[in-house]
């Protein structure tokens, strides 16, 4: 279903670990040319070299921190003329309302909110023009699901969304589709960082983090290569009637009431 992609470039952001890094492999294994940003230079060289030796895929990396506006500009100016745009850069920490002060929410606000919609203002003109093109939106579940506890995150997903139904409504009257992927708990080093707190927050121990993901309906989080099989679905011409919506990968967790 994704032969379609073969020879098409794609810029994935936050691509130096976790979903990112799968959704590199898989876009890689489907032919495109790639172009992957991330903060850290190391770590993009070292996924680059993989990608080449395992997949025969070369990758140009851009390191960029992506909550500065400048660095946005940088990196949407050396890839505007991507066929595919992946926005997936972001960290937003856990905590209530007293917990995170005014310089958190905003620095983590500028790299996902912000970060996403500048990008997108600079890469989707070029799509339009070429009646042609694809942005997915990295978003998350908790979107959809209140959570105090992580309350800039909540809001910054559901914004997102909502971005996405904006852009995506009118952008298929220009040939480009916009849509959203929202993982729920997915195995990667901040999921565990997340989880390992709430184990301390709810059950007085970090080490008792499996306890909480027990009660998934599937008994485990998603792992990084179940959402890139999604998002590769997604950018290619299988899901070519798909725009303005979020697609919901969470194992059932956002519908069980026991999670």
């Amino acid at each position: 279903m994704t032969r379609d992609l073969k020879g098409k470039s794609v810029l994935i952001t936050g691509a130096s670990r976790g979903i990112g890094a799968a959704i590199a492999i898989a876009m890689a294994q489907a032919g495109c040319r790639l172009h992957l940003a991330a903060r850290d230079s190391k770590r993009l060289e070292a996924n680059a070299a993989t990608l080449l030796r395992d997949h025969g895929a070369e990758a140009h990396i851009h390191a960029v921190d992506l909550s500065v506006r400048s660095e946005v500009a940088r990196l949407g100016a050396a890839c505007g003329d991507v066929d595919i745009l992946v926005n997936n850069a972001g960290d937003i920490p856990l905590g209530g309302l007293e917990d995170l002060d005014p310089e958190t929410w905003r620095n983590a606000w500028d790299l996902k909110v912000y970060g996403y919609v500048d990008l997108s203002r600079m890469i989707y003109p070029n799509m339009c023009k070429r009646r042609n093109g694809v942005i997915i939106n990295i978003v998350g579940a908790a979107g959809k699901r209140a959570n105090y506890n992580y309350i800039a995150g909540c809001m910054a997903n559901a914004a997102l969304d909502m971005f996405t139904q904006c852009l995506g409504g009118e952008s298929m009257r220009h040939g480009v589709r916009v849509v959203s992927v929202d993982p729920g708990p997915t195995n990667s080093d901040r999921h565990l960082a997340h989880v390992k707190q709430r184990a301390k927050r709810q059950l007085g121990d970090e080490s008792l983090w499996p306890q909480l993901q027990a009660k998934f309906p599937a008994g485990r989080a998603a792992y990084v290569e179940e959402v890139a099989n999604v998002v590769t679905f997604l950018a290619s011409g299988a899901a070519s009637y798909i725009s303005g919506t979020s697609i919901r990968v969470d194992g059932g967790i956002s519908a069980s009431r026991s999670s």
